[in-house]
């Protein structure tokens, strides 16, 4: 294929996204498509930079999506064999375009073995069909991990950027597009030791971030780690991973939308905000919409569309895979929407503020999720404060939880709902939610007392079994629970929920299995507890109670 018909491809599949994108709004219709025609038959020319510092006109006929002059890496000396390291060649087209203004670094099909590629401002890297990124093993093919005197506060992978497959600080209107492959060969998902890069893609405090269309595997200890970054588009990517599929911190204004992440040792999709940039930042105005996550297949099998099942037994009984705000919290959390995502054998939704930040303004809807094999919904107040000293508790307000369907969920985590004593999580709304349970919970269960563990790791199964089968509340102030349904597949001895030390408890429509003789609701410490049109259970009204159980 010549260059001109490169182009010309490529700039086809872009219409024919952003054609399918426009006809999924509602309001538009195919008349749209004459737009599309005229663009597809209008003429144009295209620059492509020469390594000799030369310029090549090519006649097209369309008007290429990647405007501006082209540069191939295989003009500087790139190979794409996969045996010599390229990352040189690479480093060397971006500087070009950067001292022109910039452009499109393009990556024609190749194997492009590649040590650090560093991005600089308003430049795209562009992955074309059959092109792969491979990550070396050679440590000397890394830059090396710049000094971060707060590393102290979060774990190593994310106070370091420079020690990663492709970087970039303080830099604007950058993107990574296009269908080729990013493969974390040489990459290391455990604490960089050896100089090794550990993850695929690092950026910090950038500005007009977009990463469409590519897939990456094997992405070490991140696929994609940003940090005070802001104005973010992820669109359209399959990660299929060994460790984090992206960790987007600090930042503001991002969009993640149409990815799959398959994820079976570490978390898929995560917010966090901590403090490896020096100052307290929220992770604000973020929108995750229409992903699959998944920890349950082997890795690559995603990738490559055979879906094998991972040996449980000989992989730690479980894979992670979820979707989670937290561990790292700092500073905090606003204004978050997550909507229509698949959780497929991977562990529950876990919402988590633990190091004295505030969590504020959340929204979750239409979220399906099967085979989930630790708690579905967990929400977490706790006071681990890996923070500065002085630090105070945080706090979380105002989450909104609808249309949540479970399937197969692990017997021995109920959903949580937890803050700490004289810290209370606060005006919480569940609504529209059936989950139903593997069951199973003995009468023994059904008397434990999960353990405070206030300033330990937010991790579900650090509790232990759990004394109720459905819902575990405690330490909450303002809770309301519309239109639910529990069921089990197996006998389960506990209660449905229990609640200790809550306040301002409403429940509404509550339809949930229980054994003959075992309670709905108990109730310890509960003040201003309400319960009204649920099937069996009479409607009730507690103003005050120490202890009660409603059957």
């Amino acid at each position: 294929m010549n260059m001109n018909q490169l182009l010309h491809t490529l700039f086809i599949d872009r219409c024919l996204y952003r054609y399918k994108s426009i006809m999924n709004k509602p309001g538009h219709f195919l008349p749209v498509m004459p737009i599309i025609v005229l663009l597809l038959l209008a003429p144009a020319t295209i620059t492509v930079a020469k390594s000799n510092g030369k310029k090549g006109t090519f006649s097209a006929a369309v008007k290429s999506p990647l405007s501006g002059i082209v540069y191939n890496v295989k003009d500087y000396g790139a190979t794409g064999k996969g045996t010599t390291l390229d990352s040189p060649a690479i480093n060397k087209a971006i500087e070009d375009a950067a001292k022109h203004g910039g452009g499109t670094v393009l990556f024609p099909s190749g194997t492009y073995l590649s040590g650090s590629i560093r991005l600089k401002s308003n430049i795209t890297l562009y992955l074309s069909h059959g092109a792969e990124i491979v990550a070396s093993s050679n440590p000397s093919a890394y830059d090396k991990a710049q000094p971060n005197k707060w590393s102290q506060y979060q774990d190593y992978g994310h106070s370091h950027w420079r020690n990663s497959l492709i970087w970039g600080i303080n830099l604007k209107n950058i993107s990574i597009l296009g269908p080729g492959l990013i493969y974390g060969k040489g990459l290391t998902r455990l604490r960089n030791k050896k100089g090794i890069g550990d993850k695929t893609i690092a950026l910090r405090t950038c500005h007009n971030v977009i990463m469409r269309d590519f897939k990456i595997l094997y992405g070490g200890h991140f696929g994609i780690l940003l940090n005070g970054d802001n104005n973010v588009t992820i669109d359209n990517l399959i990660i299929d991973t060994n460790r984090d599929g992206m960790d987007i911190g600090c930042t503001q204004n991002v969009h993640i939308s149409n990815c799959t992440v398959n994820s079976p040792y570490d978390d898929a999709i995560v917010l966090k905000s901590s403090y490896t940039l020096g100052y307290n930042k929220p992770t604000t105005d973020v929108t995750i919409s229409d992903c699959i996550v998944s920890g349950g297949y082997k890795i690559g099998t995603v990738l490559d569309g055979t879906y094998k099942l991972r040996n449980r037994k000989k992989h730690y009984g479980y894979g992670t895979g979820r979707i989670k705000l937290g561990t790292e919290s700092n500073g905090g959390f606003k204004n978050i929407s997550i909507t229509n995502c698949v959780f497929d054998r991977c562990m529950g939704l876990a919402i988590e503020e633990v190091d004295g930040g505030s969590l504020q303004d959340l929204t979750i809807s239409n979220i399906t999720m099967r085979h989930i094999l630790s708690t579905p919904i967990f929400i977490r107040l706790g006071r681990r404060q890996r923070a500065p000293k002085g630090t105070p508790v945080g706090n979380i307000k105002r989450v909104d939880i609808s249309n949540i369907n479970v399937y197969d969920a692990d017997p021995k985590n109920a959903s949580i709902i937890s803050g700490i004593p004289s810290h209370d999580i606060q005006n919480v709304k569940i609504s529209n939610v059936s989950i139903v349970y593997k069951g199973g919970g003995t009468k023994k269960e059904a008397k434990i007392v999960p353990p405070e563990k206030a300033a330990g790791y937010p991790e579900p199964t650090r509790f232990g079994a759990i004394p109720s089968y459905g819902f575990y509340i405690r330490h909450v102030k303002g809770i309301e629970f519309n239109n639910i349904n529990l069921r089990y597949e197996k006998r389960d001895e506990r209660p449905a929920f229990i609640l200790n030390d809550v306040q301002n408890a409403r429940f509404y429509n509550i339809h949930a299995e229980v054994a003959p003789g075992v309670a709905h609701f108990i109730l310890k410490n509960v003040r201003k507890f309400s319960i009204d049109q649920s099937g069996p259970i009479e409607n009730t009204r507690v103003l005050n109670t120490s202890h009660k159980v409603i059957q």
